[in-house]
């Protein structure tokens, strides 16, 4: 593919995932005050329902991204791609419409199913791109993730003070939209010559997993990402409440703070890592930023005025990358004609600790805040996160140890 169409190319999937990202971004101030009014419960007890949300999304992710990354390989990227943002699409409506907890769940599970928006978009991105240019490339992902938490968190924040099912209806009519730009505009990234056969026992999530032993590296990397990502969910999971526990906020405040943390991703993964993972290399820009996503969590912890979560946001958000060098090892250790299985397969690495991670974390954050805790420990999730990235780097340093990256 000649340059210029690489960047074309590139550009279609940013604004893809983009539009994909700031849907999901519009619903995240607001689920805690669904979720307690449909339940009647307080704050603790939502966080232990959408701990339990995220377990059934990422469950049917587990299952299934295997299927649609190996599919993906046959077929293309595009047509998987349009079935997953079509899928969107109908779990936002369900959700909008949703009379009770059961129905919230419903729609987790029809995204679970159709989610392979992120997947898809990695192996289209690997299509696309030269071996030595994937690393930076796939940091577009993050700067769609950045972008899309600039303007979802706070429209979502602006639109529940209208009504917390309002922000569902707006992520649907966008996540439609987004249907029909990349089915009129979206060109296929996968060459024919580049496509293999569907393989069921390759497609199953287990088999997935284990046929990255062909692969000893990426193999050794599937551990401290695990680490990583489950980490991840301090913030993932439990921002929202953490912040309308121990600070008092709002929709309006949560949707600011998540706008901010979304300016740091996008300048961070949308320009940092161009510039800086050439010049450290791959190794070094994983050491520095796990370093600083570590201290990020830790200072997290200690924050005791609201203003502090905006300055710490700035060191935790450095640590972007970190993720785009990972990811770039581990491509350039698989064909061409694999991409799409290892995307899959690190897709259902990711479900998997979705699965697990929400639920530590969310459940850890629900017991320092009850009344059953012999102390309140609001931050008990950063505290877990700083201490599991710090092991992953350490577990990262002993699976390259030797490896001329």
């Amino acid at each position: 593919m000649s340059a210029k169409r690489q960047d074309s190319a590139l550009i279609f999937i940013f604004i893809t995932m983009l539009i994909d990202v700031i849907g999901l971004g519009i619903i995240i101030p607001v689920i805690p005050k669904l979720i307690m009014e449909l339940s009647g419960e307080g704050l603790s007890s939502a966080a232990r329902y959408g701990g339990w949300m995220i377990f059934a999304y990422a469950a049917m992710q587990f299952v299934f991204s295997p299927i649609l990354g190996g599919l993906s390989d046959q077929y293309g990227r595009r047509p998987v791609l349009l079935f997953s943002l079509f899928g969107f699409g109908i779990d936002y409506i369900v959700m909008g419409f949703a009379p009770t907890l059961t129905w919230l769940f419903v729609g987790r599970i029809i995204a679970g199913i159709t989610g392979a928006s992120f997947t898809t978009a990695g192996a289209y991105i690997a299509d696309v791109s030269a071996p030595e240019k994937r690393a930076q490339n796939f940091g577009l992902i993050g700067a769609a993730f950045g972008l899309g938490f600039i303007l979802g968190p706070v429209l979502g924040g602006f639109l529940g003070t209208y009504g917390s099912r309002v922000p569902f209806f707006v992520s649907a009519a966008l996540s439609l939209l987004n249907w029909l730009y990349g089915y009129f505009i979206l060109p296929e990234s996968l060459k024919p010559e580049n496509r293999r056969k569907f393989d069921w026992s390759r497609s199953n999530p287990i088999n997935s997993l284990l046929n990255l032993r062909r692969y000893p590296i990426v193999l050794g990397l599937v551990f401290p990402n695990i680490l990583i990502m489950i980490a991840g969910f301090a913030t993932q999971s439990t921002w929202t409440y953490y912040c309308i526990s121990k600070f008092g906020w709002n929709e309006k405040m949560i949707g600011l703070s998540l706008g901010f943390v979304g300016v740091m991703a996008a300048v961070v993964q949308g320009g940092l890592t161009r510039a800086v993972i050439p010049k450290l290399g791959n190794f070094r820009s994983i050491s520095l930023g796990l370093i600083l996503y570590a201290i990020g969590y830790l200072l997290f912890a200690l924050a005791n005025q609201g203003w502090m979560m905006f300055a710490i946001t700035v060191i935790a958000s450095l640590g972007g990358i970190a993720m785009p060098a990972l990811q770039g090892i581990m491509s350039n250790q698989v064909p061409m004609n694999e991409q799409g299985e290892l995307r899959g397969a690190l897709t259902s690495v990711m479900s998997l600790t979705s699965v697990i991670g929400p639920l530590i974390m969310t459940n850890l954050f629900a017991y320092f805040t009850s009344e059953a805790a012999p102390f309140q420990l609001p931050a008990a999730p950063f505290w877990l996160g700083s201490i599991l990235t710090f092991l992953s780097w350490l577990f990262i340093i002993r699976a390259l140890k030797g490896l001329k990256i």
